[in-house]
């Protein structure tokens, strides 16, 4: 069952490029067509990689693997904070700190120093402190916090990294191919997708359109943090009640795979007969037309022109 369809990509603005001056002739094969100066994404590839990567960053998650986002530009931050927070994954939403892979030791003593300023302060140890050394100290956690924060449930390096912009994230792309890490990115019609290895042709500029993408990639880190722990229960590190309560987290997807995997289903039987009904989508994915736009000359990019929200792109 696809994880989004086509009419979502198409109400997001995802099919909409960059002006046909600003492209990068190695996104070709990614565009579908010009029209009013304005490259238009091929959303049926859009569609494929990303139903496509999900599924194999669910199977990352699932057998232990971590996943590191990033997107530090206006339009992203807030997106990839929540929807990090949601799948309780590490994320870098500000400036990325050279180094932050390839110096990891140095990054890490950080994020220790960090956590273990966190544990002194609510242990009460510096209540005896001066209220200026007092403040010196909070200052030090919130400057800290503001530039790896997002790293503190970062023990070891990033199986994989999920990537809003590469062209803003250069240097953590950079920093990632050196060390062999994985890349799936959101890619422009302004940008080099040889750079990554999984390529996911989309706007990255519009707001709705960064959520809409980064959604699905927490989704699937969800629906592996579940089989995670469903296996976890098989081999006996969860105790099948607890893993009852998790029933009702399950996605029918995440179901259909533990069917076939997991021996023991005398906790998921739903009906007197101990057979584990799973559901299922029949519905097609829209192939509307694209939706008109208009031009905006500031941002030298395509707006959506039924939209009435907020969005800065």
């Amino acid at each position: 069952m696809a994880v989004v369809s086509m009419k979502d990509l198409l109400e997001a603005g995802v099919h909409f490029g960059h002006r046909t001056r600003r492209w990068n002739p190695k996104m070709l094969p990614y565009i579908f067509t010009e029209r009013s100066g304005i490259h238009i994404i091929d959303l049926q590839q859009t569609l494929q990689n990303l139903n496509e990567y999900a599924a194999m960053v669910r199977d990352i998650v699932a057998k232990g693997g971590t996943i590191l986002f990033v997107g530090t530009k206006r339009q992203a931050q807030a997106t990839v904070r929540q929807e990090a927070d949601r799948c309780r994954m590490p994320y870098i939403n500000q400036r990325w700190l050279g180094g932050t892979l390839t110096n990891w030791v140095t990054i890490k003593q950080r994020i220790d120093y960090l956590l273990q300023m966190e544990r002194r302060v609510d242990a009460g140890e510096f209540r005896t402190l001066s209220k200026k050394e007092q403040l010196d100290i909070e200052r030090e956690i919130e400057k800290l916090n503001k530039r790896i924060g997002g790293l503190k449930t970062l023990r070891r390096l990033p199986d994989m990294l999920f990537v809003v912009d590469i062209n803003t994230e250069d240097l953590a792309v950079m920093e990632a191919n050196k060390l062999r890490i994985p890349i799936i990115a959101m890619v422009d019609t302004n940008s080099n997708p040889d750079l990554v290895e999984y390529v996911i042709p989309s706007n990255d500029d519009a707001i709705r359109a960064v959520k809409l993408i980064v959604s699905v990639i927490a989704n699937a880190v969800e629906e592996g943090m579940r089989i995670r722990e469903v296996d976890m229960a098989d081999t006996g590190q969860v105790s099948k009640a607890e893993l009852a309560e998790m029933e009702q987290y399950l996605g029918p997807s995440t179901l259909a795979k533990l069917k076939a995997t997991v021996e023991d289903f005398d906790s998921y039987e739903e009906d007197d007969s101990g057979e584990l009904e799973i559901a299922t989508d029949d519905s097609d994915d829209s192939d509307d037309e694209y939706d008109d736009f208009e031009y905006d000359d500031e941002d030298d990019k395509a707006v959506v022109a039924y939209s009435d929200d907020d969005d800065d792109e």
